[in-house]
């Protein structure tokens, strides 16, 4: 088929495979982001528009309602327009991003006004609107977006609030920066060679007042991801091996766009976003990249002193500085606008006051986030897109600020590597921890680690690099480092399993990203099992125990002891840190590993001891029994209900009983979802929960006679339920 698209400089040939993947030949750079813009439109419009008007708070435009409303407002007052606008201004400034974002959305829009009523996708017949011109600044969104899923999460608040309430001794035992469990993304003990910035420590001054208000929802927990690179000396073919898996919410349409970018000096392949221009995780015929998240801490809250009630000028230094108010208009479908105005400080927007989300509390805070920064990732991809060894990898990382992000690497020429990249702040001890005092301008971020003093590693004597969202460097790397929490479980088995192994093939590789072993289960049921008085068991409790008792730790798709297990696990969490589930306070649970660590070390600590049983002091051991015991009755009641709506389940398998799904993007379409039979959960490398999983898995085989390559994601190219290529990848 032959298409006249405008502004095009030469022939563009675009071949679609048995996939639908397409593979784009052009002949310069502008011509082949234009068509990037125009394909990628042609099979995921709406979802690329949907995800912008999210992003930049303008979901009510399109659906009504408080929630929604409510949502948008939060979008608007944590700064998703204001960092993509300053993004956007940035990339101008480049010649090459700018021409590139110019380039992918003139191309979307010459699709999007071919477009006639009848080829609208579904989504805007059913929700009756059309789609509107696509922008740069949507681009610059949808990079937000991202940001937003991955480094926006931050427990300031919280930790602020068990600082006064429990104390520094609990909050240090309770909420450590670094958990002691070993296997850091870059383990380089003693040899930092760089003299590292420092800044005079300041007094760390926390609000007084508990701070209790509708916190807006972080990032889903079990959001994260693996990748790894074997070294030549360790593969069957003797060329290195690079895997990639990030972990994200699955939806449909589907995260990812897969495709083929080929012009003078590129011809890379791999997954794309639909939105943005470039490939983002994939591979060229020189090299190939993958990325994980990296959990640093990149947002700090600033309580805000006004100089009166009027909330006109507040105190920086011995300054009273004019706050900046923006008035935003919300146009609410069948319905009359909502005005909201939004103050912004030298820190950024104020997210909660007095008409937002603090009806319990009388103080307003400002939030800084990285991603407010002017950034220019794109530029970031076309370098990699581009780059034939780890020198042009290493120059096309420096464009990186966010979101934070490991970078794993491995060459046709034979290196493999793992950076650590993003923008972060210089911390002084516990700073970014907690709330802190907006009128100190000392409180800010003065300066910056250089780009090269970020974590790196090239060709380690252990043959192999990998992340999974854990620790990124052992304790001697000289910079103060927090973060919302780091994996525990899943970086030690994949280190595990890639030290063990040699001759390693692709085909080991694909079944290593479905490995199902439960190392927090291996370590933590034999020590639960052993609180356990077996005599006491009810005969559904003895089931369970002698299922437990026998099973091998991995969580597969027929495993029924797994279901027991992760059901204990989360009947525990709520009985052990009951002191956190507060309606007056925001809180935040320990981590998983300090849990288990305090039940294995320390059984009689004083916070097992449960808040609804005044007569009497619990200990781990009797909050293990009881959590036990509600474990199996909710694994029978759940039993009970598939009876009750037609099944007839004999056994409570775990894929069954862990129910995953792939939900329309859209809520109220979630009667489209397709249910999913896995086995995996968080905290295993195959990371697969209920809505949160694999959203992209890739090995590339980096050998001299030419790189191979396999991907797969849950999904499929198309963005139409009614197309077979919509779900074929499932």
């Amino acid at each position: 088929k032959e298409v006249n698209l405008t502004g095009l400089k030469g022939p563009v040939t675009v071949a679609f495979d048995s996939l639908m993947i397409p593979h784009i030949f052009a002949e310069n750079d502008d011509d082949l982001y234009l068509a990037q813009g125009y394909v990628t439109a042609m099979h995921r419009l709406w979802q690329m528009e949907f995800q912008t008007h999210a992003a930049a708070g303008r979901v009510s435009e399109i659906i009504s309602g408080p929630a929604i409303l409510n949502f948008d407002r939060t979008q608007r007052r944590l700064g998703m327009v204001y960092g993509a606008e300053k993004a956007l201004a940035y990339m101008a400034e480049n010649d090459t991003v700018r021409r590139m974002v110019e380039q992918y959305t003139a191309g979307i829009n010459q699709y999007i006004q071919s477009l006639e009523y009848e080829n609208l996708p579904f989504e805007y017949k059913l929700l009756d609107y059309k789609p509107e011109a696509w922008t740069p600044l949507k681009c610059a969104l949808l990079l937000k977006n991202m940001a937003q899923t991955l480094n926006i999460g931050d427990k300031d608040i919280e930790m602020t609030n068990a600082l006064k309430l429990f104390g520094k001794n609990y909050v240090d035992l309770l909420y450590p920066d670094y958990e002691d469990v070993g296997d850091p993304i870059v383990d380089n003990a003693g040899k930092w060679a760089f003299e590292p910035v420092s800044l005079d420590t300041i007094p760390l001054a926390v609000p007084e007042e508990f701070i209790s208000i509708t916190k807006a929802p972080g990032p889903d927990p079990t959001t994260g991801s693996n990748n790894w690179a074997v070294a030549g000396t360790k593969t069957a073919t003797g060329a290195p091996i690079l895997c990639n898996d990030p972990h994200l919410n699955l939806q449909l349409p589907s995260i990812w766009y897969v495709i083929q970018l080929h012009a003078p000096g590129v011809n890379a392949m791999g997954a794309s976003l639909p939105g943005a221009p470039g490939v983002v995780i994939g591979f060229n015929d020189s090299i190939a990249w993958g990325m994980t998240n990296a959990q640093r801490d990149l947002v700090d809250w600033y309580r805000v002193s006004y100089e009166n009630g009027k909330r006109e000028k507040y105190k920086l230094g011995n300054e009273w500085v004019p706050v900046r108010k923006v008035i935003e208009e919300f146009r609410v479908k069948d319905g009359k606008s909502f005005f909201d105005t939004v103050s912004y400080t030298t820190w950024g927007p104020v997210t909660y006051d007095q008409t937002f989300h603090a009806e319990k509390n009388l103080k307003d805070y400002a939030f800084r986030w990285i991603a407010h920064d002017r950034s220019e990732e794109i530029m970031t991809l076309y370098k990699l897109n581009r780059a034939k060894n780890f020198d042009q990898y290493m120059r096309a990382l420096d464009h990186f600020a966010s979101p934070a992000q490991n970078f794993v690497f491995a060459s046709v020429s034979g290196d493999i590597a793992i950076r650590i990249q993003g923008k972060f702040p210089v911390r002084r001890p516990n700073e970014g921890k907690f709330v802190l005092d907006g009128s100190n301008p000392e409180n800010g971020w003065l300066a910056f680690i250089p780009n090269d003093q970020n974590i790196l590693q090239k060709n380690p004597p252990r043959g192999f690099v990998s992340s999974a969202n854990q620790y990124p460097a052992d304790k001697t790397y000289p910079y103060f480092i927090t973060a919302t929490s780091y994996e525990a479980y899943r970086n030690r088995r994949i280190n595990a399993l890639l030290n063990e192994k040699n001759s390693i093939t692709p085909q080991d590789m694909v079944r290593m990203q479905s490995d199902n072993y439960n190392l927090k289960a291996a370590e933590s049921l034999p020590v639960f099992l052993s609180h356990l008085d077996t005599t006491s068991l009810s005969p559904g409790e003895r089931i369970a125990y002698r299922k437990l008792k026998a099973w091998d730790y991995f969580n597969t798709a027929d495993s029924e002891a797994a279901s027991y297990y992760e059901a204990w696990w989360d009947a525990l969490m709520p009985l052990v840190w009951d002191e956190m589930k507060r309606e007056d306070l925001n809180l935040r649970r320990p981590t998983t590993f300090t849990t288990i660590k305090l039940i294995r070390d320390n059984p009689a600590f004083e916070f097992f001891d449960r808040l609804d049983t005044k007569d009497q002091k619990e200990t781990a051991r009797d909050v293990l029994r009881k959590a036990f015991s509600q474990g199996v009755k909710d694994v029978a009641a759940w039993m009970d209900d598939q009876r009750k709506n037609g099944g007839e389940p004999t056994t409570a398998d775990w894929a069954s009983f862990k129910g995953s799904f792939i939900g329309h993007v859209l809520p109220p379409l979630r009667a489209m979802s397709i249910p999913v039979r896995t086995g995996g959960n968080h905290d295993i490398v195959n990371a697969h929960s209920r809505t949160h999983g694999p959203s992209w898995r890739m090995v590339v085989s980096l050998e001299k006679s030419g790189v191979k390559a396999w991907g797969t994601y849950p999904g499929g190219q198309s963005g139409n339920p009614g197309s077979r290529f919509y779900d074929n990848l499932l």
